[in-house]
């Protein structure tokens, strides 16, 4: 395994077998809160990976023992000017896009608090893995703002519109037992088991085509909220890239000879 740090709290974990890659937030003195230097860091770290062809699945991990992410560094906002606030945005929604356009599957393994812009970027994964110590929320009215990391636009996608209001309106905290029955995170495991689960199901993941993955993911982001006939042109697209790859030619060569497939990646 290889490790590369972006700036003083991110890591980027590359798991020699099986092309997984962790994204990994390390400020565990602050409970991960995202200031504007780990913004910038966790846009650079994605823009790494996103370039990375070998890299064919991404598990968004943290450090801190008791919190996945608690949300923007309210310390340091607390010192901004309205014209502070105003510069910094474009960098915080970097990072908050920078996972969310990843172009290959995506785990989140929450466990302890993932609040505010923390859950956000757990909603920007494809998949939210949790164990039972986790606890969700959007509290951002409560504070005087609205959530402007994306959960505004993923939260109805994820649990419909009528919860996310509810959530969003109340500013309530969700333990990982209701999260789990509402749909605010897909997996449910044992204490502790956030981050080895998240990564085996990352692994599993992993071992298809990047072709055919990168490719469904497409289809399924710009897909969403478009009516059915203009889905469906979406997967044609998305389909026609992978009919004529070398993936796909050895994806079925590999299936008639019954063996592993050796996926060439184009």
């Amino acid at each position: 395994m290889s490790e590369e740090r972006f700036g003083e709290f991110v890591l980027v974990r590359r798991h020699e077998q099986g092309h997984v890659a962790e994204l990994v937030l390390d400020r565990p003195k602050a409970m991960n809160a995202v200031s504007t230097e780990m913004a910038r860091s966790i846009a650079r770290a994605c823009a790494a990976l996103g370039e990375d062809r070998d890299v064919r699945a991404v598990v968004l991990t943290s450090t801190h023992e008791r919190a996945f992410c608690v949300g923007a560094d309210l310390k340091e906002r607390n010192s901004f000017s309205d014209a502070d606030l105003l510069r910094q945005r474009p960098v915080t929604r970097g990072a908050y896009t920078g996972v969310l356009e990843l172009p290959v599957p995506t785990v989140a393994a929450v466990h302890g608090f993932a609040l505010g812009g923390g859950f956000e970027l757990a909603l920007a994964c494809d998949v939210i893995v949790a164990d039972r110590t986790a606890v969700v929320g959007l509290p951002e009215v409560s504070v005087g703002v609205i959530p402007g990391g994306g959960g505004t636009q993923l939260l109805p996608r994820r649990v419909g519109a009528a919860r996310a209001a509810e959530l969003i309106f109340s500013a309530r905290r969700v333990e990982a037992a209701e999260a789990g029955e509402w749909g605010l995170v897909d997996q449910l495991v044992e204490e502790g088991r956030d981050r080895e689960e998240a990564l085996a199901l990352a692994a599993q993941i992993a071992g298809n085509s990047p072709v055919g993955l990168r490719a469904a993911k497409r289809a399924l982001r710009l897909g969403q909220g478009l009516d059915l006939r203009a889905g469906l042109e979406v997967e044609d697209a998305a389909w026609r890239a992978t009919a004529f790859s070398g993936d796909r030619a050895e994806g079925v060569a590999a299936f008639n000879e019954r063996r592993k497939p050796q996926w060439p990646g184009e």
